[in-house]
């Protein structure tokens, strides 16, 4: 028999009986929707809730907002997106979808790429050789696999991508996905919409996302340990216990399958592993003050290397016209470079950049900051990738559980890895709310805000 722990006690008599012994909320405060998580799709999903005059409390376990999708503007000086930077097909982009917010300047990211070649710039003929194996390897990772079955995403690449093969399952892996292709499933893969251009916001992606959560009830260091999800739902926090209509939740799928979250009753067994067959890859940046412009590159120039294998790595250069430059790795290999510490992080960006532009760079920099999503508390690693055999997982964590509803970028079918997958995502999970509570008729909403109030004057 399981053990019943304090916790689980206290959740199960509050759940029976929403007892006012157990709901010392401050202020009497209350909410229809509780949303856990200040990410993408938390606040979209509150935004929606909002406009509908709904009563909505955000609450996010870190000491920000953003999740995955925040900007660093005290290091360097100048913005830098700590994960999510590039702006997906943003004419179809749902955060500025009726332009960028006041004070915000979003652009079109440039087209071109830069190649390496060891310690020089691809020539004419060099670049135009990867470009066509760039695109023949674009293409045939969105053709499906012949015949009904799945497999892993690396058997849709050309058989003769020749001395180009491992800067591109870089470029398609790691650095678009944060897996190597070999973990992600082909039809998930061929699934995902195709880009149509990127686009960057000068003040960073992560204060483009702070300002569309501006005047949202959200409160910031307040991570959920429990969630309560049968006829009743009840959440805990650290100060108290919630009763809210519905729950949304937000967190990530490598949150999901730990333990800081305890379901009570258990999740299902399908919803279980469908959140283990999404794991987070990895993908971690390393930026680099280095004034003066010592590569001599230009703005936002995007470099690949002709990689011999998979230790290698992508460079965005003088980000927004600053001083500012990232290397990203990511992969199998960045999760172990990752686990190695900052110290090794910054050795290997280092000596990719001083053996790729033939100098010394350590000689350059200024500033530095690493990030390590994958020891990140309350998110733990990067992007959502369905494993091979496993690309309908997403379907699975869509469907509601009583009045508790998932959402993120991983639940999305065809935007998953996403700011715009993750934004889509809350915004549905909150519609549904929506029509669940419409379903339910007026006067059972009524009984409940009676209820609150009577505990509220009990306590």
């Amino acid at each position: 028999m399981p053990r019943l722990s304090r916790r689980s006690f206290l959740a199960a008599s509050a759940a029976l009986m929403a007892s006012p012994a157990f709901a010392a909320k401050p202020s009497g405060e209350d909410a229809d929707v509780i949303v856990v998580g200040a990410g993408a799709a938390g606040i979209a999903a509150a935004r929606r809730l909002a406009a509908e005059k709904m009563r909505v409390i955000v609450f996010e376990g870190s000491d920000r907002i953003g999740g995955r999708c925040a900007t660093d503007t005290g290091t360097f000086g100048v913005p830098f997106d700590l994960g999510a930077h590039w702006i997906h097909s943003p004419d179809a982009s749902p955060l500025i979808a009726g332009g960028a917010p006041a004070g915000l300047e979003v652009y079109a990211a440039p087209r071109w790429q830069s190649v390496r070649i060891g310690p020089r710039a691809a020539r004419d003929a060099e670049l135009e050789l990867f470009l066509a194996a760039q695109v023949r390897a674009q293409r045939a990772l969105r053709e499906p696999l012949k015949g009904k079955g799945d497999a892993a995403a690396e058997r849709l690449l050309p058989h003769d991508l020749g001395a180009w093969k491992g800067a591109l399952e870089f470029m398609f892996g790691p650095f678009t996905t944060s897996q190597d292709l070999a973990n992600i499933s082909a039809a998930d893969l061929v699934r995902s919409a195709e880009r149509t251009g990127d686009a960057f916001c000068r003040q960073g992606y992560g204060a483009l996302l702070a300002k569309l959560a501006a005047g949202l009830n959200i409160k910031l260091s307040t991570p959920v340990s429990m969630v309560a999800w049968g006829k009743s739902t009840v959440l805990e926090t650290p100060e108290s216990l919630w009763y809210p209509r519905a729950v949304i939740l937000t967190a990530s799928t490598n949150v999901l399958a730990g333990d800081d979250i305890e379901f009570i009753p258990p999740l299902p067994k399908n919803v279980k592993a469908a959140i283990a067959n999404l794991p987070l890859g990895s993908l971690d940046h390393i930026a680099l003050d280095m004034p003066g412009n010592p590569l001599a590159l230009q703005k936002d120039d995007l470099v690949f290397e002709q990689a011999t294998g998979s230790k290698t790595a992508a460079l965005l250069a003088n980000v927004s016209g600053t001083s500012l430059h990232v290397v990203s790795v990511g992969g199998a290999f960045g999760r172990e470079l990752s686990a190695k510490g900052e110290a090794a992080m910054l050795d290997f960006a280092t000596g990719w950049l001083s053996s790729a532009f033939d100098t010394n760079v350590k000689r350059f920099i200024k500033k530095t900051r690493v990030t390590r999503w994958n020891a990140q508390e309350f998110v733990l690693g990067a992007m959502s990738a369905a494993g091979p055999g496993h690309a309908d997982a997403r379907k699975v964590l869509a469907d509601p559980l009583g009045r508790l509803w998932l959402a993120g970028e991983a639940l999305h079918e065809t935007q998953w890895g996403t700011v715009n997958g993750a934004w889509e995502s809350g915004t549905r999970a909150a519609e549904s709310v929506l029509r669940h509570f419409k379903r339910g008729g007026r006067e059972e909403p009524k009984a409940r805000s009676k209820q609150r109030r009577k505990r509220r004057d009990e306590e």
